[in-house]
């Protein structure tokens, strides 16, 4: 009898421990994904205070503005329906992305940027551009112009590593909404980059990544 007691004794000990085990996983999973969503809620919240703030109707910031708000919808929307640390981290970046846009429409105005962000994690080892150029019609530049009015944060279109910088044209917007990524039967990636090394200076900050 004092045996079977005891072996009750032992598998309620058992039971307890794991339990209380998984309550303490619970309680640390429940943690991060409240972490996660503060997180993501707080760079959201700047990005619309950014855009609430610079209401410029200038044509050098409008695009860049327009896409910043475009990612502060985007981000909205995945907030409202994330439920995991991933999730709430796929939020985050798509507002940091937003704010990267913002940071490009101050600088075209001639404003303060304002603090650096927390790097994207989809723009690292791509570089920057950081000298106009000019291949078969189509332009690229670190700077906004009138020949180059629409930004890009930086990234992979099509598994490729594209630079941050101003483009003359958004074509990597096509290439992302079509398999093929051509525009009038020519694949304007290859164009500006293909067979074409920048030389030193031309692109900056790719973390020792070879672009070409």
């Amino acid at each position: 009898m004092l045996i079977l007691v005891l072996f009750v004794m032992l598998g309620i000990g058992v039971a307890a421990l794991v339990g209380g085990g998984r309550r303490g996983a619970t309680i640390r999973d429940d943690q991060s994904v409240a972490d996660a969503r503060a997180e993501a809620q707080r760079w959201y919240e700047r990005l619309g205070g950014q855009l609430v703030n610079l209401q410029e109707d200038s044509p050098v910031a409008r695009q860049a503005l327009a896409d910043a708000a475009e990612r502060h919808q985007a981000a909205g929307s995945q907030l409202a329906q994330a439920t995991t640390v991933v999730q709430y981290q796929l939020a985050r970046e798509t507002a940091l992305e937003g704010l990267a846009y913002v940071r490009a429409a101050r600088t075209a105005l001639g404003f303060d940027p304002g603090p650096e962000l927390p790097p994207l994690a989809a723009t690292r080892g791509v570089g920057t551009i950081t000298e106009e150029r000019e291949v078969n019609g189509y332009q690229m530049g670190p700077r906004s112009s009138a020949a180059t009015p629409y930004y890009y944060p930086g990234g992979y279109v099509q598994g490729r590593p594209v630079p941050a910088g101003w483009y003359s044209t958004p074509w990597w917007k096509t290439a992302l909404g079509a398999a093929a990524g051509t525009v009038g039967g020519m694949l304007i990636f290859d164009t500006l980059f293909g067979g074409h090394h920048g030389g030193p200076g031309m692109f900056g900050g790719g973390d020792g990544f070879d672009l070409f």
